[in-house]
Order: C-alpha cells, then structure tokens, then sequence
C-alpha cells in the first residue's frame, strides 16, 4: 500500500544503491529509495526524471484544506492524513514557505551530501521550523516504511506517524486514536495499491465529515477505491482537466506501455502521455451534500 513497496510510478536512478528495473506491468520500479535512514537518496532519484506531483498536490491541497475549514463545520482540531507519506515531503509543502526545488536542491547539494544522517536531522529541524507556515495544521502519516516515517516524526514534519500496512494487518488502536479529527485525507503516490482495507477502518473511526483528496496516475482506475469510499457517504468526483503531469518516462519501454494502458481505460494519451510524462488526475471524495453545492469544478476552478 506504500511508498516502501515496489511501485510504477518511481523512476530509477543511477546514483542511488539498489536495484533499478522494469516491473512486470512495464515500468520501471525502484524498490529501495523509500525506506532509507534519510531522504537523500529519494531525492537524488527522482530529480533527474522531473517527478514533480508533489508540486500539483502543494496547491490542490492548500486549496482544500482552505475549503475544508471554510465550511465551519470542525469538530476539535483540524488534522491532515497522509497516506503513503514517506518522508513527509506533502507535509514539508503543505505546511511550510518551500517549493518542491527548494527540497530538491536542499537534499541534493554538496552540503547536504557531506553530513551524516544525525547530523542532517539536526538542518531539517532548523531548516523547517524556520519555514513553518502560520495556518499550518496537525499532520499526521501513515505509511509501512519504517525509516522514513521516523525521519518525517524527527525533523518536525509530522506530529504523528505511523509505519503501518492496512493492507496487510489492521490498524494500531494509536492510529485509530490520532485519525479522530481527520478533515482531509490526501495521496499522491500508491493510489494503485490501496483498497478499502485501507480506507474502512480510518473512516469508520473519524469523527464528523472528511474529504479525500488522491492524485492517481492515468494508467490505472481508481474504481475500487471510489466504490470503498461510497459505502461511507463519499461522492466521488474526477477532475476532467487540467491533468497533471507526474515524471518522464525513462524509456521507450515505459512510454509504449503507459500509451496502451491510458488507452485501455478510455482516456486518450494525445497531448499527455504521448508527449513523453506519466499524467495523474485529481480524484476528490465528498459528502453527497457538499459535492451538490460546490462541485469539484468550481472548487477548483481559477488558477489549476
């Protein structure tokens, strides 16, 4: 379910340890920059093929979240559930003054490679509690890999963290007891490796109405997961356009693959994938009353 697991929509690089290859639905998977003691090797990865859904999501998430609390309908404090948080980079953008280059060159300069992991856990607290954002929220994450879960908890970007798998076991009576107010639930990478295991146990345990926000990419459905959601009172509604690009393909392999499978699912990769980048569409998951107020268009409308 999480970002520690082998994935398609991670490209490999050449200059982190492990072992980069192409997965059996033809994309490349990279099975060890997710978990490891700190973000350094995440990033030196991900940079050289321009991932940059973090970068869509900042804006589409602060954008909710505002929504969110504009509808004065809280119940305690307002919480974010991140799901397949690794190492807290939604957090880091959602909560702080920092782009998506600004963690890119932060973890991938000179500087950064010369410190030990202690010691670059000591910059991080100082680097983000100096950024800190004034309307910042409780943020919570939620995914198996250990390591960086710890990482995100160390340096402040999470104020809890859980390195739980829901697909594989239940949730910790701690997790169910943290989700309590959770207002927003966001995902912006695994989106094809969670189900309603996942999902029931949280919703079922948050108090008072929650929305869910996922970035998934074109080449799979998120059927399944809308179908979960709805047996808890979520409409479901898919973002026509903009689509949001997610990374470069790394090869001809990749590309072949993602045209046949966009395809596969009735959309059309002219213009998206065709044009060389994996593209995710914003998926967002509400009570039926409120999707018949404002919907999804509207919501979004203006800037995307």
């Amino acid at each position: 379910m999480t970002e520690a697991q082998p994935k398609g929509d991670v490209p490999a690089g050449d200059d982190v340890s492990g072992t980069a290859h192409t997965g059996a639905m033809g994309m490349t998977r990279f099975d060890d920059v997710y978990d490891q003691p700190d973000p350094r090797g995440y990033f030196r990865a991900l940079r050289p093929w321009g991932y940059q859904t973090p970068h869509h999501a900042q804006r589409v998430f602060r954008r909710l979240l505002a929504a969110r609390t504009a509808a004065g309908r809280e119940q305690g404090p307002a919480t974010v559930l991140d799901l397949c948080c690794s190492y807290g980079v939604n957090a880091a953008l959602l909560h702080h003054d920092l782009t998506l280059e600004d963690l890119y060159e932060h973890y991938t300069s000179p500087h950064a490679a010369a410190l030990t992991t202690a010691e670059l856990k000591e910059r991080d607290r100082s680097f983000y509690a100096a950024r800190r954002r004034p309307d910042a929220v409780r943020a919570i994450g939620l995914d198996r890999a250990a390591s960086a879960v710890s990482y995100a908890r160390a340096v402040g970007l999470l104020d809890e963290g859980f390195a739980e798998d829901l697909e594989a076991a239940p949730p910790s009576r701690a997790l169910l007891r943290a989700v309590r107010n959770t207002r927003l639930i966001t995902v912006t990478g695994g989106a094809g490796f969670l189900s309603g295991r996942t999902f029931t146990p949280l919703l079922t345990r948050i108090e008072g109405p929650v929305w869910v926000a996922a970035f998934v990419l074109r080449t799979g459905s998120y059927r399944a997961i809308a179908h979960s959601l709805a047996a808890h009172g979520l409409v479901t509604e898919k973002l026509a356009a903009p689509t949001f690009p997610q990374r470069r393909f790394t090869g001809e392999q990749e590309r072949c693959y993602a045209l046949d499978a966009v395809a596969a699912t009735g959309e059309d990769p002219w213009g998206k994938e065709s044009d060389g980048c994996f593209h995710t569409a914003l998926y967002l998951s509400r009570p039926a009353g409120e999707v018949a107020d404002v919907p999804l268009s509207a919501l979004m409308g203006g800037g995307l």
